[in-house]
């Protein structure tokens, strides 16, 4: 097996005296077993990961599926449904021009492609011989053209797709997790999502957290601007294809054509929608994946023609597009509130479903409506804040590499709607998540870079709440000092803030109370039990009961920190009041809190009061 390589998603290592963080990146039911593979749409021996049928000569590494190994095949071997005989395959000129721009060995290529399947839980045994065949036309199976494109993205700094490298088309390994280049691939990318995570069994709820998708959208977001345009108003925006109009002579009678030429024909494709590659400005590629067509708005394009031509304007939009207007955006933002408050209160589980089905069935068609540049700057804010709340309730459940897709589009969309503050405010719920999964250093850089991409202009409860994401962050791997700082900074951002101060709704939520559960969870990881519980019970004090399930949170958190000051009976007594909340909502993040806590009774396993909460928690189903 090769041995795992450093890359650039450092891990956190549990200080002796501390206990390791759980791995929370998949649900429960998942976690004991070998992580998913990527799935190959165009094998017929299904998963990537599938096992290895008898006789294979290589076997699977312990905990990682065995990829099917494309390079075990002979030179000579004919693959099966390969319509060309192996000798006849042309050279991949293309793959071979990128690996000299990228100064990669055949060796240092193969290595790579190897070092991201372990970040995908794939065991790859790829070697320099592999690069070769590939070269020679070989085309790797699986998931493999995706990886090999991933390698050459992060070594050249731009997207490419297993099609540029001359290899067979792959859905991307990070599906999901692309910033879109335009609204509308935005569009296609996020309404793909809602449609397939339907149902009681969607496969998406078992994609695994991919640490290493923080890096590019986080990056692209902070470097990124605001899109040009992004309204749908003239066939141009819509993608509607212009009759063909006769040339006029100067004097203004139909051009004549010689007898069997063919009459000038429309540049304009004759489809448009997903995948057509319809742009809003000149050459820009299109949605859905590919490289588009280059369809821009310039002359000679098909656009606004001039008078030179005598064609007349475009012809109107289409009838049967959804007109957007300002009360269509004010109703997403109450449906918005309304899921929100259903969360808190309940958990995310309760009405996940009904709100990705109303993403599909009405915030997709309004996507991809008619509306001026003022509407559609709106419109995508709310849908933004929507689909961060899609993400937040997949977090809940356990669902965590959905939610971090999630989150990674409610991000781009986000951009769509200019909306910096917002897209600050998504990266640091990305903080969060990492956080609750046990990644802190990615959680510290998620705060900092929306820091940095807001700036000074924030209004100070939103620079409160980023200095404590940030905080969350160093508690967890242990920086007493940074954490203190960042609580600092915090509290004197929240004590600026006053009530006529103009501010987000989204960001009311972080008061006193809130700042104290932050406290009161930074505490607990550095565990200084005193002031953890200190904070703890001051936030439950302030805390609204409409926030049933933060205050769940909070009093596992001083069940803890009563724990750990040898009070056993006051610390079953506080888990025991956080059971009862968590047994009236659906929320994993509950259970885990509440098992996390029985984990740490080991030891006083003969206190009655200890005997007394588990029998209540073996009840209620939390262990």
């Amino acid at each position: 097996m090769p041995q795992r390589p450093v890359t650039d998603r450092p891990t956190t290592e549990p200080r002796p005296d501390r206990p390791a963080v759980p791995d929370r990146s998949r649900p429960v039911d998942q976690r004991i077993s070998p992580p998913r593979a990527l799935e190959s749409p165009a094998s017929p021996a299904g998963p990537v990961g599938a096992a290895a049928s008898p006789g294979s000569p290589r076997s699977a590494a312990p905990g990682r599926p065995q990829e099917q190994r494309p390079h075990d095949q002979r030179p000579g071997d004919q693959r099966p449904g390969d319509p060309r005989p192996q000798d006849q395959r042309s050279q991949n000129q293309r793959l071979s021009a990128l690996i000299e721009e990228a100064g990669f060995s055949h060796a240092g290529l193969a290595r790579r492609v190897d070092q991201l399947g372990i970040e995908h839980g794939l065991d790859l045994r790829y070697d320099k011989t592999s690069v070769t065949r590939w070269l020679r036309g070989q085309q790797p199976r699986g998931a493999t053209p995706a990886l090999i494109a991933e390698v050459f993205t992060r070594r050249l700094g731009r997207r490419l797709s297993a099609q540029d490298l001359g290899l067979d088309a792959c859905a991307p390994v990070y599906a999901g997790l692309e910033f879109a280049e335009s609204p509308a691939e935005a569009v296609d990318i996020v309404s793909s999502m809602w449609r397939k995570d339907t149902g009681a069994h969607s496969e998406l709820r078992r994609i695994a957290f991919t640490p290493a998708g923080l890096v590019v959208p986080s990056r692209d977001w902070l470097i990124g601007r605001s899109d040009d345009r992004v309204a749908r108003e003239t066939s141009h925006d819509l993608g509607v294809p212009a009759p063909a109009r006769p040339l006029l002579r100067p004097g203004g009678a139909p051009a004549a054509h010689p007898p069997g030429a063919v009459p000038p024909q429309s540049r304009r494709p004759l489809v448009s929608g997903p995948g057509s590659g319809l742009g809003s400005g000149p050459g820009l590629g299109g949605a859905g994946g590919g490289a588009g067509l280059g369809i821009g708005t310039g002359p000679g394009l098909g656009g606004e023609a001039g008078s030179a031509t005598g064609q007349l304007p475009p012809p109107p939009p289409p009838r049967g597009l959804q007109r957007v207007g300002r009360g269509d955006v004010a109703a997403v933002r109450a449906v918005g509130d309304l899921f929100r408050s259903l969360d808190n209160a309940y958990g995310g589980g309760h009405a996940r479903q009904a709100l990705i089905r109303y993403l599909e069935s009405e915030a997709e068609p309004m996507l991809r409506g008619r509306y001026n540049e003022a509407i559609g700057r709106s419109l995508f804010g709310a849908v933004a804040d929507l689909t961060r709340l899609a993400g937040w309730t997949s977090y809940d459940i356990g669902a965590h590499g959905l939610a971090q897709r999630y989150f990674v589009q409610s991000l781009r969309l986000a951009q769509a709607a200019n909306d910096r503050l917002y897209g600050g405010y998504v990266l640091v719920t990305m903080s969060r998540q990492a956080v609750y999964l046990g990644h802190g250093r990615e959680a510290v850089q998620l705060a900092r870079v929306a820091q940095q991409g807001v700036g000074a202009v924030a209004p100070n409860t939103v620079q409160a709440l980023m200095h404590a994401a940030e905080a969350r962050g160093h508690g967890l791997i242990g920086d007493a000092r940074s954490c203190t700082t960042s609580l600092v900074r915090a509290e004197r951002a929240l004590q600026a803030a006053r009530p006529g101060d103009e501010l987000p709704g989204w960001a009311r939520f972080f008061d006193e109370a809130q700042l104290a559960d932050e406290f009161g969870h930074c505490y607990r990881d550095l565990q200084q039990w005193r002031p953890c519980a200190q904070h703890a019970e001051r936030s439950l004090r302030l805390r609204s009961g409409s926030y049933a399930r933060s205050r769940v949170f909070c009093r596992t958190v001083l069940a803890t920190a009563r724990l750990g000051m040898g009070e056993v009976d006051e610390a079953c007594a506080a888990a025991t009041e956080a059971l009862r909340g968590a047994s009236e909502m659906r929320s994993l993040r509950a259970v885990e809190y509440l098992r996390e806590f029985s984990r740490k009774l080991a030891p006083y396993r003969g206190n009655a009061s200890v005997r007394a909460f588990e029998e209540a928690a073996h009840g209620a189903g939390v262990i």
